[in-house]
This record gives C-alpha cells, sequence and structure tokens, in this order.
C-alpha cells in the first residue's frame, strides 16, 4: 500500500495514518534496543518475525474473546490496526523471578513463583519506565480502579493462554509486558490489547535447557537475536517445512 503520514516512530515500530478512520498501519522494524536504548542494532529480519509472531498471538487471543487492536496483517512487516489512546502504563506479568524482579529483591532468577504477579510501570523512557503501585496510578487519574481491575484481569487471561501455548512447543513463558489503550465508538469506550506481543516483549526459555528465545539474547550478548526469534515462530508452525535455499520466509 502508499505509504501515508507518519503518526508516531518508537524503537521497534512506526504508525501510520490508516486508510479509514479509526485505523492506523502498524510498521515492525529491524532496531533491537536494550537498557533504554543505550544498547542498539539493527537486525535483519526481526520486524518480519515479530509481525508474523505478533499477528499469530493476537488472532489467538480474539478467539478466546480477548479484545486487541489487530486487524490484519497487511504485508511482511505492516499490519492494519485499530486507533487507540494508549493508558500510560506497561503492565507486566511475572510467572517466574527474572530480570529487574530478581535484581530488585535478590531473589534468584529462575525461581518459581507461588502465583503470577501483575506490575504496573509508568511509560516514560526519560524516567527509565519505573514501577508504580496502583495508588499512584489511581492519585495522578492515569486510569481509574475499574480500569486497574479490568486491566489486571485482560493481563491474566493473556498470560494463561500464552503460557499454555508456549508450553505445547516446550517453551517456558517466565514474564511478558503488554500495553492496553482505550478505543472509542462515540461516547462510548472500551479496553483492548494494543501495541504488540513478541519476543521483545515476552522471556521464553526453553523448558528442557533453559536457553533463552527472546530479547536477552540480544540484551546479554548470548548469540544470533533472529536465530532465537526464528526458532520461536518454527516451533509454533510458523517457518515453511522445507525452506527454499535463499533464506527463511515465514507461512502465510
Amino acid at each position: 500500500m502508499s505509504r501515508r503520514k507518519k503518526i508516531y516512530e518508537g524503537k521497534a515500530k512506526i504508525l501510520y495514518e490508516g486508510p479509514e478512520p479509526g485505523t492506523l498501519v502498524q510498521y515492525f522494524k529491524d532496531d533491537a534496543t536494550a537498557f533504554n536504548a543505550a544498547k542498539k542494532d539493527v537486525i535483519e529480519g526481526k520486524g518480519v518475525l515479530n509481525n508474523r509472531l505478533s499477528e499469530h498471538f493476537m488472532k489467538g487471543l480474539t478467539a478466546i474473546g480477548v479484545p486487541n487492536h489487530f486487524i490484519k496483517r497487511l504485508n511482511m512487516r505492516e499490519q492494519l490496526i485499530h486507533k487507540v489512546d494508549i493508558i500510560p502504563l506497561e503492565v507486566i506479568v511475572r510467572n517466574v523471578a527474572a530480570g529487574s524482579l530478581s535484581k530488585m529483591l535478590g531473589i534468584e532468577e529462575g525461581t518459581p513463583l507461588p502465583r503470577p504477579i501483575v506490575e504496573f510501570c509508568y511509560k516514560d523512557d526519560s524516567l527509565g519506565d519505573p514501577l508504580v503501585s496502583e495508588e499512584h496510578i489511581l492519585a495522578f487519574q492515569w486510569a481509574s480502579q475499574q480500569d486497574l481491575d479490568d486491566m489486571v484481569s485482560m493481563a491474566l487471561r493473556v498470560n494463561d493462554f500464552m503460557s499454555g501455548l508456549m508450553f505445547g512447543v516446550g517453551i517456558q513463558l517466565v514474564d511478558f509486558k503488554i500495553e492496553i489503550g482505550r478505543q472509542f465508538d462515540g461516547d462510548f469506550s472500551r479496553l483492548i490489547l494494543a501495541d504488540e506481543i513478541s519476543p521483545d516483549s515476552c522471556r521464553l526459555w526453553d523448558v528442557e535447557t533453559g536457553r533463552k528465545l527472546d530479547k536477552d539474547v540480544f540484551r546479554r550478548d548470548l548469540g544470533d537475536l533472529a536465530d532465537a526469534y526464528t526458532e520461536v515462530a518454527d516451533r509454533l508452525g510458523l517457518m515453511p517445512k522445507n525452506p527454499r535455499s535463499d533464506g527463511p520466509k515465514l507461512v502465510n
């Protein structure tokens, strides 16, 4: 499709004006960043993989009744999405201690948690996306109590779906983050899942070996990030069985 007006550019995606009111085109970049963009690189094919993986996850969530912004994939790097007003919070669900939780509380990485923990971080790169409590959220009116209840419920439903899907292909869902936005229809609005779900936003470990198949490969210099993401896509059946010699291609 012809290029449209750029609405927003983030670290991993670009949003363009959509073909119809209330829609946007989301373009997945090959850029990889870590530590609030202190570490950067371009990983060839990463955007293609994340576009296909996020599509797969969003379609599965739609099938179980979790509302989200995905409409359809347009091509290898772009998808058509509903326009939403993003709530300025990252919603994090943790099943296993890792990353910042291990550092903050001194819990050994890999320790299973007694139940999924839902956290909120205020979206502000300049502040390092700080962890905030529900009291902060309500005091600064970033969301209402009903919004918070709905966001936690949605996050746990996503966790149940993603955990089962990943475990079925030998991958443990350690943690993930999502963004949620308000979709408006006149005076009516509802909360829906937005942004993306991909190895960029999840911690994924091989069940048998604990090998990392997510952005920690890039953060910690553990190997080739594109290979890790390709393996996730392959296990989910999104890669062809007999790829041609000119490189891997995703299944439509």
